[in-house]
């Protein structure tokens, strides 16, 4: 490993990643997996606030498509992934990590609600920081959630988890010969059609306030703890690049 260069990251976790092999719901197995990764970064003494969603559960975009009220929809959503945090906060205490969950919607049977210098403060002391229920608001995504929380906690970088190696000139499961952006400024990630990694709200509100992101595949052995160091993983997004392939 070289030498860590991310001190306190804020790491966006899709609910898909604790489906397992399942098409619906929580695994128990998968949620347990994902607590050993995180653990090995908080084994480095990495700071970790982690926001996650919550379509393996409900999507409330494709819900108010349906006849849902969006509004209605979104607050739906945001339950879905208080449900992830909470199993991931059980996960996460089983293999010895401290952890505290906080919540943009008040429901303190369940979590702390969002205070921002409580939340630094866990950060300092080491413990794993889940925030649930995005912002608390309809009509924003849990990806903008995450680029908020990002800037209010003073993150080093803004990790983005998924199932591919980064940003692709084509979409890589059409194009096996398709090469990964090493590096890509935010003006051409939001202007690159190609590029749906994250909304463009949130892409948006990371470039105006230079908060660097990390888009990387989390289900690759040690990526988690390779990102982390700075190793040549994913792409990296930020202003001071230049947009350039592997």
């Amino acid at each position: 490993m070289g030498e860590k260069r991310f001190k306190r990251i804020m790491l966006k976790i899709g609910g898909e990643s604790l489906l397992g092999d399942r098409e619906f719901g929580i695994d128990p197995k998968a949620v347990l997996v994902m607590a050993e990764k995180i653990k090995k970064v908080v084994d480095k003494n990495t700071e970790i606030a982690i926001v996650i969603g919550g379509g393996n559960i409900f999507r409330g975009l494709s819900a108010s498509k349906n006849g849902i009220d969006r509004a209605t929809a979104d607050y739906m959503g945001m339950l879905a992934t208080v449900m992830n945090g909470l199993a991931l906060q059980d996960a996460l205490r089983k293999v010895g990590v401290q952890v505290r969950t906080q919540s943009a919607l008040t429901m303190p049977a369940v979590s702390e609600s969002f205070i921002r210098n409580k939340a630094i403060r866990h950060l300092e002391k080491g413990r794993v920081l889940i925030l649930v229920a995005g912002t608390g608001m309809p009509y924003v995504t849990t990806d903008s959630g995450a680029a908020l929380h990002a800037l209010e906690l003073h993150c080093d970088v803004l990790m983005k988890a998924t199932k591919v190696d980064g940003i692709y000139e084509q979409d890589p499961l059409k194009f096996p010969d398709a090469k990964r952006f090493k590096t890509m400024t935010f003006k051409d990630a939001i202007e690159k059609e190609e590029v749906q990694v994250m909304d463009t709200g949130a892409l948006a509100m990371c470039k105006e306030n230079n908060m660097p992101m990390m888009v990387f595949n989390l289900f690759k052995e040690h990526n988690l703890a390779k990102a982390v160091d700075g190793e040549d993983i994913g792409t990296y997004v930020a202003n001071d690049v230049k947009t350039k392939l592997v």
